[in-house]
Protein backbone atom coordinates (compact mmCIF):
# COMPACT_ATOMS: atom_id res chain seq x y z
CA UNK A 1 0.00 0.00 0.00
CA UNK A 2 1.17 3.49 -0.87
CA UNK A 3 1.94 5.83 1.84
CA UNK A 4 -1.41 7.22 3.24
CA UNK A 5 -2.15 10.80 2.98
CA UNK A 6 -3.86 11.12 6.28
CA UNK A 7 -0.57 11.08 8.14
CA UNK A 8 1.82 15.37 12.01
CA UNK A 9 3.82 17.84 10.06
CA UNK A 10 6.67 20.26 10.26
CA UNK A 11 4.24 22.27 11.98
CA UNK A 12 2.92 19.61 14.73
CA UNK A 13 1.20 21.06 17.22
CA UNK A 14 4.40 22.54 20.01
CA UNK A 15 2.44 21.00 22.71
CA UNK A 16 2.30 17.24 21.02
CA UNK A 17 5.92 17.49 20.28
CA UNK A 18 6.53 18.75 24.02
CA UNK A 19 4.30 15.67 25.18
CA UNK A 20 6.38 12.91 23.39
CA UNK A 21 9.63 14.57 24.83
CA UNK A 22 8.30 14.76 27.99
CA UNK A 23 7.00 11.30 28.40
CA UNK A 24 10.04 9.98 26.99
CA UNK A 25 12.07 11.78 29.21
CA UNK A 26 10.07 10.64 32.00
CA UNK A 27 9.85 6.96 30.82
CA UNK A 28 14.21 6.96 30.76
CA UNK A 29 14.02 8.15 34.09
CA UNK A 30 11.64 5.57 35.56
CA UNK A 31 13.49 2.94 33.71
CA UNK A 32 17.10 3.93 35.17
CA UNK A 33 15.26 4.59 39.18
CA UNK A 34 12.98 1.39 38.78
CA UNK A 35 15.25 -1.10 36.62
CA UNK A 36 17.38 -1.36 39.64
CA UNK A 37 15.88 -3.18 42.36
CA UNK A 38 17.19 -3.22 46.36
CA UNK A 39 18.56 -6.58 47.46
CA UNK A 40 16.87 -8.77 49.79
CA UNK A 41 18.39 -7.12 52.32
CA UNK A 42 21.67 -5.41 52.64
CA UNK A 43 24.27 -7.92 51.94
CA UNK A 44 27.74 -7.95 52.82
CA UNK A 45 30.68 -9.77 50.79
CA UNK A 46 34.72 -9.43 51.51
CA UNK A 47 36.71 -8.47 47.95
CA UNK A 48 38.78 -12.02 47.53
CA UNK A 49 40.07 -10.65 44.21
CA UNK A 50 43.08 -8.82 44.22
CA UNK A 51 40.98 -5.51 43.41
CA UNK A 52 37.41 -5.02 43.01
CA UNK A 53 36.53 -2.55 40.23
CA UNK A 54 33.47 -0.30 40.74
CA UNK A 55 32.09 1.51 36.81
CA UNK A 56 29.71 4.28 37.17
CA UNK A 57 26.99 2.60 35.58
CA UNK A 58 25.88 -1.12 34.94
CA UNK A 59 27.51 -1.97 32.17
CA UNK A 60 31.03 -2.26 30.47
CA UNK A 61 30.80 0.78 28.39
CA UNK A 62 30.71 2.63 31.70
CA UNK A 63 34.49 3.72 32.52
CA UNK A 64 36.07 2.25 35.78
CA UNK A 65 36.17 5.48 38.70
CA UNK A 66 37.79 3.22 41.96
CA UNK A 67 38.96 0.09 42.75
CA UNK A 68 38.52 -1.63 46.15
CA UNK A 69 41.15 -4.01 47.41
CA UNK A 70 41.23 -7.52 48.46
CA UNK A 71 39.98 -8.00 51.97
CA UNK A 72 37.85 -5.01 52.44
CA UNK A 73 34.11 -5.43 52.63
CA UNK A 74 31.52 -4.04 50.31
CA UNK A 75 27.59 -3.70 50.80
CA UNK A 76 25.46 -5.23 48.28
CA UNK A 77 22.72 -2.38 47.81
CA UNK A 78 21.21 -3.12 44.17
CA UNK A 79 21.17 -6.02 41.03
CA UNK A 80 20.65 -5.03 37.40
CA UNK A 81 20.81 -7.96 35.25
CA UNK A 82 24.07 -9.06 35.81
CA UNK A 83 25.72 -5.81 37.16
CA UNK A 84 25.31 -5.16 41.26
CA UNK A 85 25.57 -2.08 43.05
CA UNK A 86 27.65 -1.63 45.99
CA UNK A 87 29.17 0.89 48.57
CA UNK A 88 33.05 0.62 49.35
CA UNK A 89 34.07 1.08 53.44
CA UNK A 90 34.64 4.87 51.73
CA UNK A 91 30.93 4.98 51.13
CA UNK A 92 31.43 5.37 47.27
CA UNK A 93 29.03 3.41 45.42
CA UNK A 94 29.44 1.63 41.88
CA UNK A 95 28.16 -1.20 39.58
CA UNK A 96 30.28 -4.12 39.30
CA UNK A 97 29.97 -7.27 37.32
CA UNK A 98 28.72 -10.72 38.32
CA UNK A 99 32.14 -12.34 37.42
CA UNK A 100 33.99 -10.22 40.17
CA UNK A 101 30.83 -10.43 41.92
CA UNK A 102 31.09 -14.55 42.76
CA UNK A 103 34.76 -14.14 43.64
CA UNK A 104 33.52 -12.74 46.95
CA UNK A 105 33.45 -14.07 50.60
CA UNK A 106 30.40 -14.33 52.86
CA UNK A 107 31.09 -13.48 55.84
CA UNK A 108 31.54 -17.27 57.50
CA UNK A 109 34.49 -17.29 54.36
CA UNK A 110 31.99 -19.06 51.65
CA UNK A 111 31.88 -18.62 48.15
CA UNK A 112 29.18 -15.79 47.56
CA UNK A 113 26.21 -17.13 45.51
CA UNK A 114 23.80 -14.71 43.70
CA UNK A 115 20.65 -15.80 42.04
CA UNK A 116 20.03 -16.09 38.04
CA UNK A 117 17.05 -14.58 36.77
CA UNK A 118 14.54 -16.42 35.85
CA UNK A 119 11.36 -16.44 33.49
CA UNK A 120 9.13 -15.57 37.05
CA UNK A 121 10.87 -12.09 36.53
CA UNK A 122 9.61 -11.28 33.93
CA UNK A 123 6.03 -12.53 34.55
CA UNK A 124 5.83 -10.78 37.82
CA UNK A 125 7.15 -6.94 36.91
CA UNK A 126 3.80 -5.16 36.47
CA UNK A 127 5.42 -1.76 34.48
CA UNK A 128 7.06 -1.91 31.01
CA UNK A 129 8.16 0.93 29.03
CA UNK A 130 9.68 1.36 25.42
CA UNK A 131 10.86 2.75 22.20
CA UNK A 132 10.18 0.93 18.92
CA UNK A 133 10.17 2.32 14.95
CA UNK A 134 9.24 1.71 12.10
CA UNK A 135 6.92 1.64 9.03
CA UNK A 136 3.28 2.97 9.08
CA UNK A 137 1.70 3.03 5.41
CA UNK A 138 4.71 3.66 3.63
CA UNK A 139 5.96 6.36 6.10
CA UNK A 140 8.10 6.07 9.17
CA UNK A 141 6.88 6.09 12.39
CA UNK A 142 8.55 6.32 15.88
CA UNK A 143 6.53 5.23 19.18
CA UNK A 144 6.74 5.02 22.55
CA UNK A 145 4.68 3.11 25.52
CA UNK A 146 4.04 2.29 29.01
CA UNK A 147 1.98 -0.48 29.65
CA UNK A 148 0.97 -1.85 33.06
CA UNK A 149 0.18 -5.55 33.85
CA UNK A 150 -3.13 -6.60 35.42
CA UNK A 151 -2.17 -10.49 35.11
CA UNK A 152 0.43 -12.36 33.83
CA UNK A 153 -2.16 -12.81 30.76
CA UNK A 154 -3.43 -9.22 29.88
CA UNK A 155 -2.05 -5.69 30.28
CA UNK A 156 -3.40 -1.95 29.25
CA UNK A 157 -0.88 0.42 27.32
CA UNK A 158 -0.60 3.95 26.48
CA UNK A 159 1.18 4.51 22.98
CA UNK A 160 2.21 8.03 21.50
CA UNK A 161 3.70 8.12 18.40
CA UNK A 162 5.59 10.52 15.47
CA UNK A 163 4.76 9.84 11.86
CA UNK A 164 6.75 11.29 8.80
CA UNK A 165 5.91 10.85 5.39
CA UNK A 166 6.92 12.00 2.37
CA UNK A 167 3.44 13.65 1.78
CA UNK A 168 2.57 14.76 5.39
CA UNK A 169 3.14 14.17 8.80
CA UNK A 170 1.53 13.44 11.71
CA UNK A 171 0.99 12.17 15.49
CA UNK A 172 -0.91 9.56 16.83
CA UNK A 173 -2.36 7.73 20.46
CA UNK A 174 -3.73 5.38 21.42
CA UNK A 175 -4.84 2.71 24.21
CA UNK A 176 -4.42 -0.56 23.92
CA UNK A 177 -5.01 -4.09 25.50
CA UNK A 178 -2.27 -6.66 24.87
CA UNK A 179 -2.75 -10.84 25.82
CA UNK A 180 0.05 -13.11 26.41
CA UNK A 181 -0.96 -16.62 25.85
CA UNK A 182 2.13 -18.10 27.00
CA UNK A 183 4.00 -14.98 29.50
CA UNK A 184 6.65 -18.17 30.39
CA UNK A 185 7.94 -18.73 27.17
CA UNK A 186 11.25 -17.06 26.29
CA UNK A 187 10.45 -15.94 22.66
CA UNK A 188 6.46 -14.86 23.62
CA UNK A 189 3.72 -14.18 21.08
CA UNK A 190 0.97 -11.83 21.91
CA UNK A 191 -2.41 -10.32 20.46
CA UNK A 192 -3.51 -6.54 21.08
CA UNK A 193 -6.49 -4.23 19.99
CA UNK A 194 -7.06 -0.90 20.70
CA UNK A 195 -8.44 2.61 19.86
CA UNK A 196 -7.45 6.33 19.48
CA UNK A 197 -6.81 9.21 17.79
CA UNK A 198 -4.38 10.17 14.54
CA UNK A 199 -3.64 13.94 13.15
CA UNK A 200 -2.70 14.27 9.79
CA UNK A 201 -1.15 17.29 8.39
CA UNK A 202 -0.10 17.79 4.88
CA UNK A 203 3.12 18.75 3.21
CA UNK A 204 1.33 20.43 0.37
CA UNK A 205 3.40 23.96 -1.10
CA UNK A 206 1.01 24.52 -3.57
CA UNK A 207 -2.77 23.83 -2.10
CA UNK A 208 -2.28 23.90 1.95
CA UNK A 209 -4.41 20.30 2.71
CA UNK A 210 -6.45 20.61 5.72
CA UNK A 211 -4.93 19.06 9.11
CA UNK A 212 -7.80 16.83 10.05
CA UNK A 213 -7.86 14.32 13.46
CA UNK A 214 -9.47 11.29 12.98
CA UNK A 215 -10.79 8.74 15.31
CA UNK A 216 -9.18 4.53 14.31
CA UNK A 217 -8.92 1.18 15.81
CA UNK A 218 -6.56 -1.64 15.53
CA UNK A 219 -5.98 -5.25 15.81
CA UNK A 220 -2.39 -6.70 15.55
CA UNK A 221 0.21 -9.26 16.80
CA UNK A 222 3.65 -9.56 17.73
CA UNK A 223 6.31 -11.36 19.78
CA UNK A 224 8.35 -10.88 22.73
CA UNK A 225 12.07 -11.84 23.35
CA UNK A 226 12.76 -12.18 26.74
CA UNK A 227 16.60 -11.39 26.36
CA UNK A 228 17.90 -10.50 30.27
CA UNK A 229 15.73 -9.67 33.33
CA UNK A 230 14.43 -6.80 32.42
CA UNK A 231 15.24 -6.49 28.95
CA UNK A 232 13.06 -7.31 25.89
CA UNK A 233 13.19 -7.16 22.56
CA UNK A 234 9.80 -6.76 20.74
CA UNK A 235 8.34 -6.48 17.03
CA UNK A 236 4.57 -6.75 16.27
CA UNK A 237 2.32 -6.01 13.12
CA UNK A 238 -1.01 -3.82 13.47
CA UNK A 239 -3.82 -3.26 10.92
CA UNK A 240 -5.60 0.06 11.28
CA UNK A 241 -8.79 1.46 10.15
CA UNK A 242 -9.12 5.38 10.15
CA UNK A 243 -12.69 6.67 10.59
CA UNK A 244 -12.40 9.67 8.20
CA UNK A 245 -14.88 12.21 8.26
CA UNK A 246 -15.07 11.69 4.79
CA UNK A 247 -17.27 8.04 3.65
CA UNK A 248 -14.43 6.22 2.73
CA UNK A 249 -12.57 4.68 5.92
CA UNK A 250 -9.01 4.08 5.46
CA UNK A 251 -6.79 0.99 6.28
CA UNK A 252 -3.58 1.10 7.21
CA UNK A 253 -0.97 -1.43 7.95
CA UNK A 254 2.29 -1.32 10.23
CA UNK A 255 5.38 -2.74 11.28
CA UNK A 256 7.82 -1.79 13.69
CA UNK A 257 10.29 -3.23 16.07
CA UNK A 258 12.45 -2.09 19.12
CA UNK A 259 13.17 -2.29 23.19
CA UNK A 260 11.21 -2.13 26.25
CA UNK A 261 12.38 -2.72 30.34
CA UNK A 262 10.47 -4.33 32.59
CA UNK A 263 10.42 -2.89 36.01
Amino acid sequence: MSERNITTTPSTPRSIKSALLTLLVVLTQVISAGVAQAAEAYKTVAVADPYLEMHTGPGRGYPIFHVIDRGKSVQVLAQRTDWFLVRGPDGKEGWVDRAQMEQTLQPGGEITEFEQADQQDFTDSKWEAGLLAGDFGGANIISVYSGYSLNPHVSIEVWGSQILGNFSNGWMASVNVVHETWPDWRISPFFTLGTGVINTSPKSTIVQGEDRTDQLAHAGAGFRIYATRRFVIRAEFKSYVVFTSRDDNEEVEEWKAGFAFFF
